[in-house]
């Protein structure tokens, strides 16, 4: 595994919003009695109004940004969506797409260039964005690249009812608030956030009985008790969300897209210290308790929640595989394949970032696909190629 580089210094702004955070964040302390749930606190630290990483103006994506997604490494990752979405829709007519978590809008750009390179234009493209900075920005850009396309393109605040369609969710799930656990000798306890020694620490708590009960069972699917000091993650929250989102679907595909892993392997002995992940100008580490509000973190994906959360919410299970076998059932060499007027400078760009987007030692095995679907009995090429839902 690499090592983490140092992190660079925050800029005298950056540091003064953080400050701004971590006071609020200390007022939630004080009034919640000393201390607040590691949930509460990437709540906050994540989508705080006008404070949180998501929802102030920073630039996120990109070589400016913090990190860099599939969408941002090349539009061979969209154009293979599109045509997953062209497959689902073809069966639907008159479905939409809607895109959870839009991020610059590339991908939205590029899954609607695609479509409309191949005549499917559906009759919506429904964003559903929490940051108004963020909507702005994906605005500009699609306005910019398919100002004839602008009619078909809306913006929610949240889902809609009766969706018949695609649902997009490309690294959504890893940025929902998470619990966090450690095991003590026989005991779960809850790890969450305190203010001590004028700095935000780690602090611990008997596990409320949700928390607790969930720990229980995943050591009673692995056959053995997690050991002393054990700590990692559980999603209280995914359940109630994937139930919304198939509440708000009566027919339609959702398609995630994520780093993580089925349960046995998530919660693995050797995994021993979670699966947080924090990234700061392309740096990643696993303390969330600095550079807070100007750095992302997530959590890994425990995909079996997903699959569980689904099939609870009357959805079944349309697949589960990795990021490169989706690409590659979704056709990435039709693109990939020389053109006549193609330079040979362009050919070795798409070639290194289909590199980058299916090598295991990149995103190809790292990112997983799971679709859940309602209504729709449809073998999806994106799983055709191997489908690792036996592994869930």
């Amino acid at each position: 595994m690499s090592v983490p580089l140092p992190l660079p210094a925050l800029t005298p702004d950056e540091s003064a919003h953080s400050d701004r955070l971590v006071a609020r964040i200390c007022d939630a302390i004080e009034a919640a009695g000393g201390w607040i749930s590691f949930e509460r606190f990437m709540e906050m630290a994540l989508y705080e109004p006008g404070l949180g990483y998501y929802s102030a103006g920073a630039t996120k994506l990109g070589s400016d940004g913090d990190f860099v997604t599939a969408p941002e490494i090349s539009p061979l990752f969209s154009r293979c969506l599109a045509n997953q979405c062209v497959q689902v829709l073809d069966s639907i007519p008159g479905g939409a797409i809607l895109e959870l978590g839009a991020g610059s809008g590339v991908m939205a750009a590029d899954v609607l260039s695609e479509l409309d390179r191949q005549q499917k234009i559906p009759e919506r493209y429904l964003i559903l964005e929490v940051s108004a900075d963020l909507r702005e920005r994906q605005r500009a850009l699609l306005q910019r690249r398919l100002p004839h396309l602008m009619d078909r393109i809306d913006w929610l605040d949240r889902l809609p009812d009766q969706f018949r369609g695609v649902l997009l969710a490309n690294e959504v799930l890893d940025a929902l608030p998470v619990q966090r656990f450690r095991i003590r000798g026989s005991l779960v306890n809850q790890l969450g956030v305190t203010w001590q020694l004028g700095r935000l620490d780690w602090s611990e708590v008997h596990a409320e009985p949700a928390l607790e009960a969930v720990v229980r069972e995943i050591e009673l699917n692995l056959g053995e008790p997690f050991a002393d000091g054990y700590t990692s993650e559980f999603n209280l929250r995914l359940q109630p969300w994937i139930a919304g989102i198939a509440a708000a679907m009566s027919e339609g595909v959702a398609l995630f897209i994520d780093y993580g892993l089925p349960r046995r392997q998530f919660y693995s002995a050797s995994r021993r210290e979670g699966t947080m992940l924090c990234h700061f100008r392309h740096r990643f580490h696993d303390d969330p308790l600095v550079n807070v509000g100007v750095q992302d973190i997530g959590a890994w994906v425990d995909f079996t929640s997903v699959a569980e959360a689904g099939v609870a919410a009357g959805m079944s299970v349309a697949g589960y595989t990795t990021q490169a076998h989706f690409l590659i059932g979704n056709g990435i060499e039709q693109f990939l394949a020389p053109k006549e007027d193609d330079e040979l400078a362009s050919r070795l760009q798409q070639a290194r970032q289909a590199m980058l987007l299916t090598l295991p030692g990149e995103m190809g095995e790292r990112f997983k696909v799971i679709g859940l679907a309602k209504g729709v009995e449809l073998p999806l090429r994106g799983f055709s190629v191997r489908d690792l839902a036996a592994s869930l």
